[in-house]
């Protein structure tokens, strides 16, 4: 989502934070409504990018989107935690494989080394390892990348 920031209509911005931040408030708060319902604790983890801690040229608006999906996360987990919800943000530093992504960066794909793009099943193993965690030592965020992203 790149555009220059006086071409970024009020309608585009806002229609990403809603895409991208409201709506983790809308699906983290019902999901935590249910788990304090149940009083069994429960893990809620949220996905992020490299927007969420540094924000770009062109970025404005995915920035935003980003880092109030952090703060959300934050916030949350303060306030969760004593009840046993762990919330944790994850940052994505890196494409992911993925059929679309396949399908229109082939060319780009096919100059990078062996696992120089991020897997889904190894996304999926690292959420699953938070979600597995003793509420002793909860991670809340961590960044997940390729070995060749730059960071």
């Amino acid at each position: 989502i790149s555009y220059p920031l006086v071409e970024t209509s009020a309608q585009k911005f806002r229609k990403c934070w809603e895409m991208g931040c409201y709506s983790g408030f809308l699906v983290g708060r019902e999901a935590a409504r249910h788990m304090l319902r149940r009083k069994s604790g429960g893990t809620i983890i949220f996905t992020g990018a490299t927007a969420s801690v540094r924000g770009a040229g062109n970025f404005s608006a995915f920035a935003v989107t980003k880092m109030g999906l952090r703060a959300l996360a934050q916030s949350m987990a303060r306030e969760l935690g004593p009840n046993n919800i762990h919330v944790a943000h994850v940052v994505i530093d890196g494409v992911v494989d993925t059929p679309w992504i396949r399908k229109n960066f082939a060319d780009a794909l096919n100059r990078l080394p062996p696992d120089g793009i991020c897997k889904p099943d190894q996304i999926a193993e690292a959420y699953w390892q938070i979600s597995r965690q003793h509420r002793s030592a909860w991670s809340h965020e961590i960044d997940l990348r390729p070995y060749t992203e730059r960071f």
